[in-house]
């Protein structure tokens, strides 16, 4: 079966591997209080070019939101996101298990718009009744969003004036960063997207590492407490340096044939590059075969309409996700490429489509 169901079902690239081989025997400091986890925050902050940044390594996704989002609100407060959100339609409830509401508002292709957010605050804040209200205390997006679109340069700082004229922290899901990062027309670099948030999260576990997400507190300080809320979570693995090895190596800098722009010869981008050129390859068979799309994503997800007839046909081939259906007869089906997608995969693909 060819997998195109997701981009975390693969172990770790080998550089990653050669990285924990390599120190196997080191017996580092337990609790991420060793000297390879330093050196990779050294080079996250390098490469986000911000020398103050506060870095804290965290093992998936889910448990990295509900953290980070706990620490950062009151007990009387909830985060703002799209209805389309991850942490609002794919985590289970994990947000709000910490006894935070998600407050939703609108999306148009998954992004989160300025206006919309505007609109929504500047009404809270002149209802008379809002101190009888879930107050908003942080807006959360995801960038790509959970449709595989990107914010613009222009509308990410759209949605932070926002948030910074109503003094409430933007927090960014980067759990794909690296393929929206390095996504055809993309306009946003790691320096500017650190730039125009309080807290993002590299996400490793869909990009070349085992397990493995970096939390990155820029405009504002971390939780003075954040490693003993972390521990509150169950989120300090003992054994730390297995996710600063992995973003050690991550984060080194490579020397690809030929050089890239400046700024992305570090592991984790060229990584991401290799899927969105399998994605668009991808992406360019569907249409050839007249297929149609959700959304016009420039990402490494793509979201297909299929005639449930070509589902079933596909399915006894091919691993994908569904994704809800836009009538009876047809269903909206998820492909996805990875760091470890090959040329191959993508040759078989065409064959079946």
């Amino acid at each position: 079966m060819l997998s195109f169901e997701c981009d975390y079902n693969n172990g770790a690239c080998q550089q990653v591997i050669d990285n924990l081989v390599k120190y196997n025997n080191a017996k580092p400091t337990p609790y991420g209080f060793d000297e390879f986890s330093e050196r990779a925050k050294d080079r996250i902050r390098e490469a986000c070019g911000m020398p103050d940044a506060q870095i804290f390594f965290l093992t998936g996704g889910t448990q990295t939101n509900a953290t980070t989002i706990d620490s950062m609100l009151y007990q009387y407060e909830g985060v703002i996101c799209v209805g389309s959100g991850h942490i609002n339609v794919h985590e289970a409830g994990a947000v709000e298990f910490t006894e935070h509401k998600i407050i939703t508002i609108p999306d148009t292709d998954g992004k989160m718009e300025a206006a919309t957010l505007d609109k929504y605050l500047d009404d809270y804040m002149h209802d008379g009744n809002k101190d009888h209200a879930v107050h908003p205390g942080l807006v959360y997006i995801t960038f790509p969003t959970e449709l595989g679109t990107l914010y613009s340069a222009r509308e990410l700082d759209n949605i932070y004036k926002v948030c910074q004229q109503y003094d409430i922290p933007l927090y960014i899901d980067g759990a794909r960063l690296g393929y929206g990062l390095m996504a055809e027309g993309n306009d946003v670099t790691l320096p500017y997207l650190a730039r125009h948030c309080d807290v993002f999260y590299i996400g490793g576990t869909k990009i070349g590492a085992l397990c493995g997400e970096a939390v990155v507190f820029t405009n504002r300080k971390a939780h003075k407490h954040f490693f003993s809320i972390q521990k509150q979570h169950g989120a300090v693995i003992a054994k730390g340096a297995l996710i600063g090895l992995q973003f050690d190596a991550l984060f080194s800098q490579t020397t690809p044939t030929p050089p890239t722009q400046e700024g992305k010869d570090i592991l984790y981008l060229r990584l991401s590059e290799h899927a969105i050129k399998m994605a668009m390859r991808m992406k360019a068979i569907f249409k050839k075969k007249g297929y149609q799309f959700l959304v016009d994503s420039p990402t490494n997800q793509q979201f297909v309409v299929i005639d449930n007839e070509q589902v079933e046909r596909l399915s006894r081939h091919i691993e994908f996700s569904h994704f809800g259906q836009t009538d009876h007869h047809h269903t909206i089906c998820r492909f996805v490429t990875s760091w470890a997608t090959t040329e191959a995969d993508i040759d078989a693909l065409e064959q079946i489509v």
